[in-house]
């Protein structure tokens, strides 16, 4: 089969035939269909992502949507034919989504949305996994709350904002002024970060009593402000990029709580795959009842142009998620 291979690190991805994986026990072999091209790949494939602990030579790519071709022993939820997507691999030593065929662990995968494409559904595994573990696993996001999401037009905020939408949550998102009304389409509240002060939108849209759940999808400085613009007493920050040094002072003077959220986890460890699979059946639900809708680059790319993909995305210029189209 056809490949992306990394075989050094800030080298560029070299497309390879290599041998087809079979199967083995609880494992499906998917005929990858699209996959989705996130910025975690990019820092992975110049060698900036320790904490992905690849295995050189490595095929990367962490989101896929595709059609199962094969079941090994003991796989009962999955038969050929059947239609899926997931979170599947690209950390790790487990193989990624850039090539024609992987062989997955069927805990990781879930049958795709019937209203969505194979390109569709291939952006959505890991912006919507991460959402979920920090809205609904770590903060119980629930009607009633006022939920802030930094880079509400980003991969995995444009999903956030959706996700605390559909449990009844009132929703307000921060961005530059070109995604205001991109962030206003989805039924959030925009904040123009640009022009307001914390102190200004926290005392505008809560009387100063801070937001009840914040998602921090920025990290930096992002974090930091989140910890002074969280609810006093009852408050809760998540973030996937809790980076650097942050002081807790903020945090601790308002009495409010913090979770990091680490989504390759149940790909590195093997602990929690039951549980990705499960968040992907929820989030098909949702995008089936209409609550949640994934926005695409309409720019085309193959594995013969995967680095056009990287470099574009690297470059923070993307027009919603890339997807290269694997196999047609």
């Amino acid at each position: 089969m056809r490949a992306a291979v990394l075989r050094e690190f800030d080298v560029p991805l070299t497309v390879e035939e290599i041998d087809r994986p079979t199967p083995e026990r609880g494992q499906v072999l998917v005929r990858i269909v699209a996959s989705g091209v996130n910025p975690l790949d990019t820092k992975i494939q110049a060698g900036k992502a320790a904490h992905a602990r690849i295995q050189l030579p490595a095929v990367l790519g962490l989101d896929l949507a595709g059609v199962v071709a094969a079941v090994g022993a003991e796989v009962t939820d999955f038969a050929p034919g059947d239609e899926v997507y997931g979170l599947c691999g690209g950390v790790g030593d487990l193989q990624g989504s850039l090539a024609e065929y992987a062989a997955v662990d069927a805990r990781l995968l879930a049958r795709k949305p019937t209203t969505l494409s194979m390109r569709e559904a291939a952006v959505l595994p890991l912006a919507a996994i991460t959402s979920w573990e920090g809205l609904v696993d770590r903060a119980g996001v629930r009607a009633g709350q006022k939920v802030l999401v930094h880079g509400g037009a980003g991969g995995v905020g444009y999903v956030g904002v959706q996700l605390a939408r559909a449990r009844g949550a009132e929703a307000y998102a921060t961005g530059g002024p070109a995604s205001m009304h991109l962030i206003e389409s989805l039924g959030a509240v925009p904040i123009d970060y640009t022009s307001t002060s914390v102190e200004e939108y926290v005392q505008r849209y809560t009387g100063g009593e801070g937001f009840d759940v914040i998602a921090d999808n920025v990290g930096g400085p992002t974090l930091d402000a989140s910890f002074a613009a969280v609810r006093t007493y009852h408050g809760h920050v998540v973030s996937a990029l809790g980076w650097g040094s942050h002081s807790l002072a903020p945090l601790s003077f308002r009495g409010a709580t913090y979770s990091g959220v680490f989504t390759l986890l149940p790909m590195l460890t093997g602990r929690g795959r039951d549980h990705q699979g499960d968040i992907l059946r929820e989030i098909a639900a949702l995008a089936e009842a209409g609550a949640l809708r994934p926005r695409l680059d309409p720019r085309p790319f193959t594995l013969d142009t995967i680095m056009d993909a990287h470099r574009l995305v690297a470059g923070g210029t993307t027009d919603g998620k890339v997807v290269v189209d694997v196999v047609g």
